[in-house]
């Protein structure tokens, strides 16, 4: 990885960038691609693409790479007499991991620091304990009123996002919060980048960088629509299963390292899944294979259904600990993503016929 795109790796993953709030993170991408691109747009509710165009306009096909902008976070939902905020979540946070947490609120005045509130052990009743609800969760940033909490430009309605900042656990091993799906932002402008060191491929591409996938896959529905492109790789994260107490008869294997995940059924079009399979094999990349018997819980269940229909298919990249602030992810894995989203770039031609 060359010192400019671990930059901006780094720079990516450690902007937050919460459903609905995803503005300062999609900059930071959007900068980068530019650069990459002929040319770069966003829609009204901040879905940002790039484009690189065709060696022949006339006829050319168009394939689109998508990944998710989003996190997951909290949302201001009341601010007590005291000034303790309490809040409500942002996707799929995960209750259980809250309390105790170092927490950042994107309020009017920039970022402010907080911790979700912990009781002490030995002032709860703990025989029986179970996670509270989210109506009990609370933030202090310090302050000693709901007046105070507005003077420091908070308000009902403000998101926020745990402070934990992505690191290099071990080397080539990367942990931290928001890896789900920003790090597949990173995959997509780096197969646009290396696109555009090459002489220009037969179909014209769009990596796409989504918002709001998080709490609906509302920004894929609306990019979809909009550029109702010839076929889609929708690139997300799965569960790696390869860690204490998951049980893969119900979950499947997948490992750390082992390479991309692809899925099949559901959404997932068998045309465009062996046409994965063919390029992995062509080029030597492994592959892991999923299945999704009734839907994939992704951007892809709403891409593909875009129109008339957009032949569609899932390329996952493997993760431990998903929604949580030591998502974990392996350094050789993105790479072979980016191996296998530029064959498959580089492959796609206007004699092409994805039907069954």
């Amino acid at each position: 990885m060359k010192k400019a795109e671990r930059q901006f790796l780094f720079d990516l993953l450690n902007t937050p960038s919460p459903s609905g709030f995803e503005a300062r993170g999609q900059k930071c991408w959007v900068d980068y691609v530019r650069q990459h691109t002929d040319s770069v747009e966003t829609d009204s509710y901040g879905t940002a693409w790039a484009t690189r165009e065709a060696s022949q306009a006339e006829g050319a096909p168009t394939v689109m790479l998508e990944a998710h902008a989003d996190e997951i976070g909290f949302m201001v939902n009341h601010i007590d007499n005291d000034g303790y905020l309490f809040v409500s979540r942002i996707g799929g946070t995960d209750r259980a991991m809250a309390r105790g947490k170092r927490v950042q609120i994107l309020g009017d005045n920039g970022p402010i620091p907080g911790v979700v509130g912990n009781t002490a052990i030995h002032l709860r009743e703990t025989r029986n304990e179970k996670v509270p609800e989210w109506h009990k969760i609370f933030v202090d940033i310090g302050a000693s009123s709901r007046d105070d909490v507005h003077e420091r430009g908070i308000r009902v309605g403000h998101p926020m996002v745990y402070t934990d900042a992505t690191e290099e656990l071990t080397p080539g091993r990367l942990t931290g919060r928001a890896l789900d799906n920003r790090v597949g932002g990173y995959i997509i402008a780096q197969v646009v980048a290396r696109l555009a060191e090459e002489k220009r491929t037969p179909a014209t591409v769009y990596a796409v960088n989504a918002v709001q996938e998080e709490i609906g896959g509302y920004g894929a529905k609306m990019i979809a629509y909009r550029l109702h492109p010839t076929v889609a790789i929708v690139l997300d994260v799965t569960h790696a299963t390869d860690s204490p107490g998951v049980e893969k008869g119900k979950h499947g294997d997948i490992k750390l390292g082992a390479g991309p995940s692809l899925t099949h059924g559901s959404c997932n079009h068998p045309v465009v899944v062996q046409r994965l399979m063919d390029v992995a094999e062509q080029a030597e990349i492994p592959l892991q294979h999923e299945a999704a018997s009734l839907y994939t819980g992704t951007d892809t269940d709403d891409v593909f259904i875009a129109r008339t229909g957009v032949p569609s298919a899932l390329v996952s990249l493997p993760m431990r600990y998903m929604h949580s602030t030591v998502e974990m992810v392996e350094l050789e894995d993105i790479e072979r993503c980016i191996q296998l989203l530029l064959e498959f770039a580089r492959s796609v031609t206007p004699q092409d016929d994805f039907s069954v």
